[in-house]
């Protein structure tokens, strides 16, 4: 089993306070003979029509002393988990949950900005201590 993030007692709270059940824990992406585990699968009800919105959540932390390090780190895991997702369950959207300040320091920034324009990556910004989400990016 993977080691847990740091933060992520707060992003699964969070999630539920955002009306999010959380469904795996942790969402298991067996391949080719190798288990590769996503922090969080969850899902919720969009309405009774359009049934439901089911997303797998990464979480990362980015404490390290290089934000860039962590950044390139965390596309690399993302983009092989969604690679996964696509051929296993295309109807799941991946996310990277990543704490707002980190979020302001990275990605309301030029390189930031142009990862999710090229729709490199969709993230979640979270507060840790009030355990709340604070925005979607994709």
């Amino acid at each position: 089993m993977p080691v847990r993030d740091t933060f992520y007692d707060a992003v699964k709270k969070a999630l539920v306070k955002d009306g999010w059940t959380i469904t795996h824990d942790p969402l298991r992406l067996p391949y080719g003979g190798i288990d590769l585990y996503v922090d969080l699968g969850a899902e919720r009800l969009l309405a009774a029509d359009k049934g439901q919105q089911r997303i797998a959540v990464e979480i990362k932390s980015f404490r390290s002393p290089s934000p860039m390090t962590d950044l390139e780190r965390a596309l690399g895991q993302y983009a092989l988990y969604r690679a996964i997702l696509e051929e296993q369950e295309p109807q799941r959207q991946l996310y990277l949950a990543i704490p707002e300040d980190v979020v302001r320091a990275v990605f309301e920034e030029r390189l930031g900005q142009m990862l999710i324009r090229k729709q490199l990556a969709r993230i979640i910004g979270f507060d840790p201590t009030a355990e709340v989400i604070v925005r979607w990016m994709s």
